[in-house]
């Protein structure tokens, strides 16, 4: 028989990678949000548990529950297959740690599949969420990376990720690159979704000495950060980085790809043309319309982004803030973990 197991004890072996997390809820529901690592097999897809839930309320109970063992069973074989062929503990929920995840965890321990069943279900792990974030405590320094638009601070962020430094990726939790175009090519989170996979990046980084993060407004895309955490990072140590224009510009052509959805552009831009002087807004005008993508940017990093960021640097205390001129995203990594890893306190050992 199955056992159920603690909130607690599942993060203690998730982060340890002892326990994969499967989400049994349907298609819709773990898209929605769900525990980050989770992966999802679902007990009914979508319109099986419309069903099922009209069943319960038009019908009863009874119904409902026979309908689903109805579903259930003919899906059974392919329901075990996909948890055979992950190779590690598995842990199973549903919304409320209810039917399904019971339903899951029963046949899988028929089959022999080495199953828990976590209780309370992702409601539990929401209110755990919810309590987190309302403690409003992060320990770590913050480093904060900022830069013109086209920089590459994410870039770099992953950069310094992939040599082992600690980062939270805002723009990524928030699958949004935080500007006007921010969305395009990306399914931008809801808030939970994103409260969850921040509080999961703290939970990790709790006891690290400190943490790298890009420079980002308070809301990105649909969510929004923290106040506690948005504060701090703004009386954190920032690092302003300055690349060359024409690699900014790559950087922005690398990432928006803006000739793959050249209408979901052109209706952004609509929303800032009102705040662009009437004759370069018509160039812009044009250059989409035409495609051209590079004199596009540039025009854009001329007289809209660059104007708007040029006194940010000044809102900072000059104890508190360091430049890094680099030549590339690969340089300014560089440069960064250089001062990360001595440089940078010998200049200041007010900072970090």
């Amino acid at each position: 028989m199955f056992q159920d197991i603690t909130l607690d004890d599942f993060f203690e072996k998730q982060k340890k990678g002892e326990l994969t997390a499967i989400d049994v809820r349907s298609p819709k529901e773990f898209k929605e949000a769900t525990i980050p690592g989770s992966v999802n097999i679902p007990v009914f897809t979508d319109d099986e548990r419309a069903e099922v839930g009209t069943l319960y309320k038009q019908v009863g109970k009874e119904a409902a529950k026979q309908r689903g063992l109805e579903i259930m069973s003919a899906k059974l074989p392919d329901f075990i297959a996909k948890f055979q062929q992950i190779d590690t503990p598995k842990a199973v929920f549903c919304w409320r740690g209810g039917m399904r995840s019971r339903t899951a965890a029963t046949v899988a321990d028929l089959m022999g599949v080495d199953v828990h069943r976590l209780q309370g279900g992702i409601r539990s792990y929401r209110r755990w969420v919810v309590s987190e974030l309302e403690k409003a405590s992060f320990s770590p320094n913050i480093v904060v990376l900022n830069g013109n638009t086209g920089t590459g601070k994410t870039k770099i962020l992953h950069q310094l990720s992939e040599k082992g430094y600690p980062i939270i990726d805002l723009e990524g939790m928030a699958s949004h690159r935080g500007s006007i175009f921010g969305h395009i090519g990306l399914e931008p989170s809801n808030q939970k979704k994103f409260d969850a996979q921040l509080v999961h990046a703290m939970y990790q980084y709790q006891d690290a000495p400190f943490v790298l993060m890009e420079g980002e407004s308070r809301r990105i895309g649909k969510v929004s950060i923290p106040d506690f955490l948005y504060d701090k990072k703004e009386q954190s140590t920032q690092l302003f980085i300055h690349l060359p224009k024409e690699e900014r510009i790559q950087n922005i052509l690398d990432d928006y790809k803006p000739w793959i959805q050249p209408d979901a552009f052109l209706e952004a831009y609509r929303r800032i043309r009102k705040r662009i002087h009437t004759p370069i807004a018509k160039q812009i005008d044009d250059s989409l319309n035409a495609g051209s993508y590079k004199q596009t940017v540039q025009l854009l990093l001329d007289y809209y982004y660059d104007p708007r960021y040029e006194h940010t640097a000044e809102q900072y205390p000059k104890e508190k803030t360091a430049v890094i001129h680099a030549s590339s995203t690969e340089d300014a990594a560089s440069q960064v973990e250089k001062l990360l890893t001595g440089k940078y306190k010998q200049q200041s050992s007010a900072l970090l």
